[in-house]
């Protein structure tokens, strides 16, 4: 069992996300929170709250084996890059002294792994997370669901990386609720997302399996349509 903390940084709101990888692809659910500093406060008061939050975390009397951190990338919103890249070398910093690994996700990695399809919006991320976790009703703000996003991201890579089998009974329970979260989220956004799936079948994720077999079966269909209108 491994114990990994996800963590959707920044200044004025940081998503905090606990789970626990059961081997295989069996995750469980056991924390989530919206850590938050005022953008009234001075700077330096931010992240001494911000950084001794985690530190708490990090210091549990059960510590997190691994951190999975969202990596920062240019965007135009100058100051938000910014209180991410801070909030980023806090956490960094603080599992460095530790010495737990921090592992960085951009978000189209965790989208992807997540959902299946690399634009997925947070919406179809919060559906699937909620799938996938077993929760009653999806974590809010987004920051929190983007937080346990990223810790399912590195669960689901440890897997790969130990060569855990992808047939126990907990990764075919993950693979229905993927299926269910897959439909609910495609439901929500008003229509079906094309991730444009070229990986070979044996290196894809339960996600991405999904949506290519949904793909292949919209091909079967529009073939015969295209047979019956010929006729």
């Amino acid at each position: 069992m491994t114990r990994i903390l996800g963590i959707d940084p920044g200044l004025t709101r940081c998503g905090i996300g606990v789970v626990r990888a059961l081997g295989g692809r069996r995750v469980e659910f056991e924390h989530v929170e919206v850590l938050q500093s005022s953008p009234d406060d001075p700077l330096q008061q931010r992240l001494n709250m911000l950084g001794s939050a985690i530190a708490r975390i990090l210091d549990s009397p059960d510590p997190p084996a691994a951190v999975a951190l969202e990596r920062v990338f240019a965007q135009q919103n100058l100051p938000s890059v910014m209180g991410v890249a801070q909030i980023s070398g806090i956490v960094m910093f603080l599992a460095a002294q530790r010495e737990i690994p921090v592992t960085l996700y951009t978000p189209n990695e965790v989208k992807m792994q997540v959902t299946g399809y690399g634009a997925a919006d947070k919406t179809q991320v919060a559906t699937m997370v909620t799938r996938m976790l077993g929760l009653a009703k999806p974590p809010k703000p987004a920051d929190a669901a983007d937080a346990l996003a990223l810790a399912l991201t590195h669960a689901y890579h440890l897997s790969r990386v130990t060569g855990a089998g992808a047939t126990s009974a907990g990764a075919r329970q993950n693979r229905d609720r993927f299926t269910g979260g897959l439909n609910a989220a495609a439901a929500g956004a008003g229509g079906s997302a094309n991730p444009a799936v070229r990986s070979a079948a044996g290196s894809l994720t339960p996600a991405q399996q999904v949506w290519a077999a949904a793909e292949q079966r919209a091909g079967k269909r529009r073939k015969n349509a295209r047979r019956s209108g010929g006729r």
